[in-house]
C-alpha cells in the first residue's frame, strides 16, 4: 500500500553555496520547511531581494523507505528546481507554484538529498515582470511517497492518478471515474463512491467501465485525455447518481468522495481518494453567472499568498485563516492571482463552497521563449486541480499586453492555450484579466470564452464614475460576451483625514471608493464576476508608495491579518448575512471640525447612532447598507451605533490643530506638503489635472507643461526607434505615436483617466513612465506658475 510521509524537518539551507555539497553540510543554517530567503528583503522595498540560486540539502536513511518504488513530491519550489541524489541530478523543474514528483533510484544506508533553488532573471520561465515579490525557495512541503511495483500514476505533471467528471442532467448525475495505471497485466481497478456521510453510493470494477476494456489494456495518448502519461493504462467507469445532492456555493457545499483501488490477486495495491462535487454552471452575457440553475453573482476578492516575514511559506492555519476572513465578508469567489495556489487552498473553497478562478503566472511581459512553460504550467494546474468543484474557470492570462496587443507571438500563445484547455477540460471555460491600456477592440480580448478587466478608475487617474459607462459599453458593443472585473481597488494605511482625495491612500477615500463601486457593480447584474484587488495587502519589493515602500496595501485586510478596514465591512455590509454593525473610523479619533461626518455600516434595517449616550438620529436602509450621520465635535466623544440585537463603538477628540501622525509621509519624498502653496481661488499642483483643463489657461498650461516634461524623453525614443531595422521594430516605430515607453497604448480610456490624477502625483510617477525625474524646483516653479490662474 501506499506510504505518504513528510520530511520538513531537519534540512540545511545555503544562500552562499556555489555547488551540490559531497556530504550533508551541517554548517549550513538548519530550516524546517516551508521556507523562503526573501521573508525580509522581499518585503522591505528597493526592488533589491535576493534573486539567485540558493541550495537545500537532507539526509535520508534507508530505514525510511519501505516500498518498492520511492517518490519525492515537492508542492512548490520558486521558481526553478534541480533536485539532487547521492549527487546524481535526478529531475528540473521550471514552475515554482505547482506540485512535481521525482522518483528515486539507488537508495543506500544514507542518502544526501539536494535541492538547487533559483529565483533569478531569466527569459523563459514566468513570471518575470509582475507587482509581486517572487519568493524564493521551498516554499511547501515535501513528501515521501512510496508504493509498491504496480501503483497509480505518480510522474505526469504531479496528476493525482485519478479524474472525476460529474455531469448532472436533469434530476440525476452521471459521474465519470477515471484511473490512470502503472502495472503489469492481471489487476483490476476497483471504483467506490461515498455520500458525505460516508455511506457507499455505489461500487463497480474496470471490468464494468463502458469505456476501457476490462484487463485494463495501454491506452494510446489520445485514449488518455492527457491526463496521464502515455505508459499509463487508462480504467474508466461510470456511475448514475439519482437525484443527487448538489454542491451549492457557500449555500451547501456538498462533497461525494470517489475512491479508487488497484487491487492483483485480490490483494490492495495502491489507493487514491477524491473529493468531488456535482454541480452546474453557465455564464450568462446578460444575466451573469448560474449555479445549478439559479442565478448567483459571483462577488468576492482576489489573494496572494503570503504574510509578513515567512513570505509564501505558509502553513495549512494561515490558509484556514485566510479561508475565514473572506467568508466574514460575506464572499462568495476568489480569483487565485497569479499562479496556482496550494492544494490545501483549493480543498478549502472545496469545503466551503467559494468559486475559484484558477490561473497560470503569464503575467504583464510575453516572452517569446516563455511559450512553452506557459503550455507546462497550464497542464500542471489543470490535471492537479480536474477535481476541484470550486474552479469554475481557468485564467489564460492577467494583463499580458504591456508590451502591445498585437504580437504575433503573444496571439499565437494564447490561441495555443485556449485550444489546449479546451482539449483537456470542455466542462469550464477560459478567462483572462485584461488591463486597461488593452482596448475592447484588440483581437486578444476575444480569445477566451469569457472574460474581465483589471480597471483602477478612482485611483490610477480617473474617477469612480467611469467603471458603469465603460462596462455598459463593452456590453453593448459585445452582448454575446460575458463580462467581469477581475481587478479594482485602491490602497490604504494608517492615513486620515474629512476631505478624502484620489492619491491620499487613507482609509477614507479606500471606503468611498469601494462604496462607489459596490453602486456600480449592484446595478450591473450582467457582470459574471467581480473580484476586488485585493483581499490582503501583499509584498511588491518594487513599489515606493503610501509611505511603506515594499508593500502593496489595496487590501480590505492589512498584511499581518490583524486589521479589517473600513472598506472590509462595506463589502461585509453588502454580502454577508451575519447581522453587525460597524462605525468607520476607528484610527480617525483626532478632527478639527466642529462638525464631522460618521459613517456606518450595517447590514440590519436600521441603525441609530448615539454621542454620548444622546441620540444623533435614526436611519432607515435605504438601496445600499451605508449610513451618514453629522456628529457634533466636541471636546471628547464615545460613539455608539446599534442595530438590531447589534452595536459598535468609537471615539472622537476636537483638536485645534490637524494631528499630522494621520498625514501620509512617503519615504523619499522630495516635497513636503506645507511647501505647496495653495491661495483660495486659484489652482496648485494639489488640483486634478481634470480641474485645471476646465479653463483656458489651465489647459493651455497643461498641454505646454507636458509637452516641455515629456520633449526630452520622446527625442530619446525616437533615436532609439531610427536604429531598429528589424520589422518588429518597424511595426512598433509605427505604433510609436500612441504608445509610451512601456508600449502602452493611449487610448480615450488611458487619457480620461489622466485627468483624475493631482499634477503632484502625476509628478511622483513619471520615472515609472521613463522619464527623467523632477526635481523638487521644478515642482515648486510649476506650482507658482498655477498660483496664478483662478479656478473656474
Amino acid at each position: 500500500m501506499r506510504k505518504q510521509t513528510r520530511i520538513n524537518d531537519n534540512w540545511y539551507f545555503s544562500k552562499e553555496a556555489k555547488e551540490v555539497p559531497a556530504a550533508l553540510p551541517k554548517d549550513w543554517q538548519e530550516v524546517t520547511l516551508p521556507h523562503t530567503w526573501n521573508g525580509t528583503d522581499g518585503q522591505d522595498g528597493g526592488n533589491d531581494y535576493h534573486r539567485g540560486t540558493c541550495y537545500y540539502a537532507k539526509e535520508l536513511t534507508r530505514e525510511e523507505f519501505e516500498n518498492e518504488i520511492s517518490y519525492l513530491e515537492f508542492e512548490g519550489v520558486n521558481s526553478s528546481a534541480e533536485v539532487y541524489w547521492n549527487g546524481e541530478k535526478l529531475a528540473v523543474h521550471h514552475g515554482g507554484y505547482s506540485t512535481f514528483r521525482v522518483g528515486l533510484k539507488n537508495i543506500q544506508e544514507k542518502n544526501l538529498l539536494v535541492v538547487a533553488v533559483d529565483n533569478s532573471v531569466n527569459d523563459f520561465v514566468y513570471p518575470q515582470n509582475a507587482d509581486f515579490t517572487f519568493y524564493g525557495g521551498i516554499y511547501r512541503g515535501v513528501t515521501l511517497i512510496g508504493v509498491n511495483e504496480d501503483h497509480f500514476e505518480l510522474d505526469h505533471y504531479g496528476t493525482p492518478g485519478f479524474k472525476v467528471t460529474p455531469v448532472v442532467k436533469d434530476d440525476s448525475a452521471m459521474v465519470e471515474v477515471e484511473a490512470f495505471v502503472q502495472a503489469k497485466e492481471g489487476y483490476q481497478v476497483e471504483f467506490q463512491i461515498y455520500d458525505a456521510a460516508g455511506a457507499l453510493v455505489g461500487s463497480k470494477t474496470g471490468e464494468e467501465s463502458s469505456q476501457q476494456t476490462a484487463d485494463g489494456g495501454k491506452c494510446t495518448g489520445e485514449d488518455v485525455g492527457k491526463f496521464a502519461a502515455l505508459e499509463s493504462l487508462a480504467v474508466s467507469a461510470e456511475f448514475v447518481i439519482q437525484q443527487p445532492h448538489l454542491w451549492d456555493g457557500v449555500d451547501d457545499p456538498y462533497l461525494y468522495t470517489a475512491k479508487a483501488k488497484l487491487l492483483k490477486n485480490g490483494e490492495v495495491q495502491d489507493e487514491v481518494t477524491a473529493p468531488f462535487g456535482c454541480r452546474t454552471i453557465n455564464f450568462d452575457p446578460e444575466k451573469g453567472f448560474f449555479l445549478n440553475g439559479r442565478s448567483y453573482p459571483l462577488r468576492g476578492v482576489s489573494r496572494h499568498q503570503d504574510r509578513p516575514e515567512i513570505g509564501n511559506a505558509l502553513t495549512l492555519e494561515h490558509h484556514k485563516e485566510d479561508i475565514d476572513l473572506i467568508l466574514e465578508m460575506g464572499a462568495n469567489t476568489i480569483r487565485l492571482a497569479h499562479y496556482q495556489h496550494a492544494k490545501e487552498f483549493y480543498d478549502l473553497c472545496d469545503q466551503k463552497g467559494l468559486i475559484v478562478w484558477a490561473e497560470i503566472p503569464y503575467i504583464t511581459t510575453h516572452m517569446s521563449k516563455g511559450r512553452e512553460n506557459t503550455i507546462s504550467q497550464m497542464k500542471e494546474l489543470i490535471i492537479q486541480n480536474y477535481n476541484h468543484p470550486c474552479i469554475v474557470t481557468w485564467g489564460l492570462s492577467n494583463e499580458i499586453t504591456g508590451g502591445g496587443a498585437k504580437d504575433k507571438s503573444l496571439l499565437e500563445n494564447h490561441y495555443e492555450l485556449n485550444d489546449l484547455v479546451h482539449k483537456m477540460d470542455p466542462t469550464r471555460p477560459t478567462t483572462m484579466a485584461v488591463i486597461t491600456m488593452c482596448d475592447m477592440d484588440e483581437e486578444i480580448v476575444h480569445i477566451s470564452d469569457i472574460v474581465s478587466y483589471n480597471h483602477y478608475f478612482g485611483w490610477y487617474g480617473g474617477t469612480v464614475d467611469m467603471y458603469g459607462p465603460w462596462f455598459d459599453k463593452f456590453h453593448k458593443k459585445y452582448p454575446n460576451k460575458a463580462i467581469g472585473i477581475s481587478e479594482y481597488g485602491c490602497e490604504a494605511l494608517n492615513w486620515h483625514n474629512s476631505d478624502p482625495k484620489q492619491g491620499d491612500y487613507s482609509e477614507e477615500y479606500q471606503a468611498f471608493y469601494h462604496e462607489e463601486l459596490i453602486k456600480t457593480i449592484a446595478k450591473r447584474p450582467y457582470l459574471w464576476a467581480t473580484h476586488v484587488w485585493n483581499m490582503f495587502d501583499f509584498a511588491a519589493d518594487a513599489r515606493a508608495e503610501g509611505g511603506e515602500n515594499g508593500m502593496n496595501h489595496k487590501g480590505l485586510v492589512t498584511f499581518d491579518r490583524k486589521y479589517k478596514k473600513d472598506a472590509f465591512f462595506a463589502y461585509k455590509a453588502w454580502l454577508s448575512k451575519e447581522p453587525f454593525v460597524h462605525i468607520c473610523g476607528k484610527r480617525y479619533v483626532d478632527r478639527v471640525e466642529d462638525v464631522t461626518k460618521v459613517t456606518v455600516y450595517t447590514n440590519q434595517p436600521e441603525v441609530e447612532l448615539f454621542a454620548n449616550g444622546v441620540s444623533v438620529g435614526k436611519q432607515k436602509k435605504g438601496e445600499f447598507p451605508f449610513f451618514y450621520f453629522e456628529v457634533k465635535n466636541q471636546g471628547e466623544t464615545t460613539l455608539t451605533a446599534k442595530a438590531g440585537d447589534c452595536t459598535d463603538e468609537s471615539r472622537l477628540k476636537k483638536v485645534d490643530t490637524f494631528n499630522e501622525d494621520y498625514r501620509m509621509k512617503e519615504e523619499g519624498e522630495i516635497l513636503n506638503w506645507f511647501e505647496i502653496t495653495t491661495p483660495t481661488g486659484f489652482y496648485s499642483i494639489n488640483d486634478s489635472v481634470g480641474d485645471i483643463m476646465k479653463t483656458f489657461r489651465g489647459k493651455l498650461f497643461i498641454l505646454q507643461t507636458a509637452k516641455r516634461l515629456l520633449a526630452g524623453k520622446g527625442k530619446a525614443k525616437k533615436n532609439a526607434e531610427e536604429k531598429a531595422q528589424s520589422k518588429e521594430k518597424a511595426q512598433e516605430k509605427k505604433e510609436s505615436k500612441s504608445k509610451n515607453k512601456s508600449g502602452i497604448k493611449l487610448n480615450k480610456t488611458i487619457i480620461e483617466m489622466a485627468k483624475g490624477f493631482t499634477v503632484k502625483r502625476i509628478f511622483s510617477m513619471i520615472p515609472m513612465m521613463g522619464a527623467k525625474p523632477i526635481t523638487k524646483e521644478e515642482m515648486l516653479a510649476i506650482n507658482a506658475k498655477l498660483n496664478k490662474i483662478r479656478k473656474k
